[in-house]
């Protein structure tokens, strides 16, 4: 998976419209292996954003889980930390 499509199920507070989008955004940038789509493409590029954004709020919506919120910041450390111990020289 893309290290810039970050997990957004199950975090408190929940995940907002605009992450949803950038998430969708970064999708489609992946798998049609364009970062600003060409004159030609822009129309289906768009659609497709809208598509994954729908689907994937759907999704989030309907998951359900007995596991309690994560804290953003608590996750954000966590990868700090990891990204430090991926890096360190």
């Amino acid at each position: 998976m893309c290290r810039n499509i970050r997990t957004l199920h199950n975090f408190e507070p929940p995940a907002t419209s605009d992450e949803v989008r950038a998430a969708a955004v970064q999708y489609v940038r992946k798998i049609s292996g364009a970062a600003k789509p060409s004159q030609a493409n822009e129309a289906a590029f768009a659609r497709a954003v809208d598509a994954v954004t729908e689907a994937t709020q759907r999704l989030l919506d309907e998951l359900v889980t007995a596991a309690p919120p994560k804290n953003r910041e608590v996750e954000a450390a966590k990868a700090r930390e990891r990204a430090a111990l991926r890096y360190a020289r």
